[in-house]
């Protein structure tokens, strides 16, 4: 099974951050769908994660729940290019990491944008997402 990135279908940063992923994973590895989503509420129910929490990046690997910017950071591992450097960050303490993460995840509205709806994949696109 593939890789699977949960995100904020809402916010314009997650939704970015997710084109960022498609454009560097050329082997189609991940999977994603919207928190909003009834994969998404389904995914959260299961793993016993808030189901209201829109705050967290989340990837499902291997059988195993990320979140934050350890999920972050073991996505950035698996794309292609120089970005997999980055996954050096993963020795900062969790705490000091999270801490930066939850920052930019309480203000991403604030300075990103929000959409009124989930973004909508292109149809070439559209067998990436789950619901």
């Amino acid at each position: 099974m593939n890789d699977v990135i949960l995100f904020d279908g809402l916010c314009n940063l997650c939704n970015n951050s997710v084109q960022f992923v498609i454009r560097r994973d050329p082997g189609r590895r991940f999977r994603f769908a919207s928190l909003q989503s009834e994969f998404g509420k389904k995914f959260l129910l299961a793993h016993h994660l808030p189901e209201n929490d829109y705050n967290s990046f989340i990837l499902f690997e291997n059988g195993s729940v990320f979140t934050r910017s350890t999920a972050a950071l073991r996505v950035i591992k698996k794309l292609n290019g120089g970005w997999p450097v980055l996954y050096a960050l993963i020795v900062t303490p969790r705490f000091l990491r999270d801490g930066i993460y939850n920052v930019v995840a309480r203000n991403r509205y604030r300075w990103f944008g929000k959409r009124n709806a989930c973004w909508v994949p292109t149809s070439e696109l559209n067998d990436l997402f789950f619901d």
